[in-house]
């Protein structure tokens, strides 16, 4: 039980306790994807006026180009041996990571309670009682899981890949044998605004996999193949999004309303009554668990990754990491419980403002870890204010507030549309721009300060990937 029981947190992963195969990437990221969330997500484009045919297509355009960027920032974990956001520092200073940091932390929060309010769904009919009691029952069981850590994510994500791409195989072809398939194939209407709202949407659900992706890879030997991460979790990413959110398409174009006064209710009446009812409630419960797990524990990280750029500590005590898991529980299961009665309503315009944020961050990242530095960072660094990363780089935080800032015109949510969505025809194209612009001023700002001496040189430390003391 003891090697089940993850003790490190922000530290540095040695040698000697790295282990496991690229695929387990694959596994884990097909099993977070084979959830009711990522079918609401599908369904979405349906929702707000797309067709079947393009929404498919589109909602594939944006899981292969999110994903694709998701699964470079994967592919930073086996190297350094680190969590995602505390590697933050090294673009915008030990202590002016927090900026991004905290936003990171309201996402999780987010995440959570969407997450839990449908899975307090399927275990309020396993436990016939009400869905308040299902959400708190859910939360507490996820709390205890990420407090494990590492290995029981991984397993569980080997479990739930396989349990629940069973019951998603079951699932469609009950819903094809319902569907008139034909004529939802043949009604194909394309419309720009609407085609470019499911890649916004699948898009998304993609980034915002990044900014704690690295944390389930980080375990792996140094040796791993970036390639084979690389292409292990886009794979697993994008089958199994694509996979919930094409059968969210044909549920939300066959079902209709019957679909949206209860998303969890449909897909268990979809699977069956009584025993085979019970582990469809199961499976749901299942597959957002595992995602919620995800959740609370880049939220433990973000939140310890915050709070040790201003007082230094690298590691945590059993008790103080359960103290950050428990933070997170509470105010995610608080947000549920407020807001489960209109969760339709509203996560469309929480995967919009999420993107807002979080494509600024990754452009950032990605081009600092790939094309700055090199792959390369001085890891010891990372903990030192006063080191070559600094406390603040102000100007990364001015990069990030531009592409925050660049993205507003072309912005179309329920509470704010910026003015040229209207000149592309309802288009919201925020998220291209989100990623263009803040990689273009950084590449430009990173490379004069390369240019401006040798102690600005970011990857010039040949011991960069080295382990650091702990």
């Amino acid at each position: 039980m003891a090697r089940l029981v993850e003790l490190r947190s922000i530290d540095v992963v040695p040698d000697e306790e790295r282990h496991g195969t690229a695929f387990s990437q694959f596994t884990l990221w097909l099993g977070a994807n084979l959830q009711i969330t990522a079918v609401v997500t599908g369904a979405l484009a349906v929702v707000f006026g797309g067709d079947v045919v393009w929404s498919v297509v589109g909602l594939l355009l944006g899981n292969l180009l999110g994903g694709a960027v998701m699964a470079l920032h994967s592919a930073q974990g086996p190297k350094l041996g680190l969590p995602q956001m505390i590697q933050s520092r090294a673009q915008f200073g030990v202590r002016g990571a927090v900026v991004p940091l905290l936003l990171v932390i309201v996402m999780y929060v987010g995440f959570f309670a969407s997450g839990s309010v449908l899975a307090g769904q399927a275990v309020g009919e396993l436990t016939h009682t009400d869905d308040t009691t299902g959400i708190v029952v859910f939360a507490v069981v996820t709390a205890v899981m990420a407090t494990a850590g590492y290995r029981v994510i991984h397993a569980l994500g080997r479990v739930t890949s396989i349990v629940c791409a069973l019951a998603f195989v079951y699932l469609a072809v009950r819903l094809l044998d319902r569907a008139d398939t034909s004529a939802l194939l043949h009604d194909a209407h394309f419309s720009l605004p609407v085609f470019l709202l499911a890649v916004s949407l699948s898009a998304s659900w993609q980034l915002a996999f990044g900014p704690y992706v690295a944390d389930y890879s980080r375990y792996l030997p140094r040796t791993t193949s970036t390639k084979a991460t690389f292409w292990w979790t886009l794979s697993g990413s994008a089958l199994g999004s694509q996979w919930s959110m094409t059968f969210g398409v044909l549920v939300a174009a066959t079902a209709g309303e019957t679909f949206l006064d209860s998303q969890v209710g449909y897909v268990v009446a979809l699977g069956g009554t009584g025993l085979a009812a019970s582990f469809f409630s199961f499976v749901i419960a299942l597959g957002k668990l595992t995602v919620n797990v995800l959740n609370t524990y880049g939220g433990f990280m973000s939140m310890v990754t915050s709070v040790s750029g201003f007082r230094g500590q690298r590691r945590l005590s059993r008790a103080g990491r359960a103290a950050y898991i428990g933070l997170v529980m509470v105010a995610g299961t608080a947000v549920a419980l407020l807001g489960k009665d209109s969760f339709l309503s509203s996560f469309k315009d929480f995967l919009l403002f999420l993107l807002t944020f979080f494509t600024p961050w990754s452009a950032i990242n990605l081009v600092d870890y790939y094309l700055i530095s090199k792959e390369r960072y001085d890891l010891p660094a990372l903990a030192d204010p006063r080191g070559r990363y600094g406390a603040w780089r102000w100007d990364a935080l001015a990069v990030y507030a531009a592409g925050l800032l660049a993205q507003l015109p072309f912005l179309a949510t329920s509470f704010y549309t910026g003015p040229l969505v209207d000149p592309l025809g309802g288009a919201d194209i925020s998220w291209i721009v989100g990623l263009a612009v803040p990689a273009l001023l950084y590449w430009l700002v990173a490379r004069r300060d390369t240019a401006a001496g040798p102690n600005a040189d970011r990857g010039a430390n040949p011991s960069a990937v080295e382990p650091a003391a702990p």
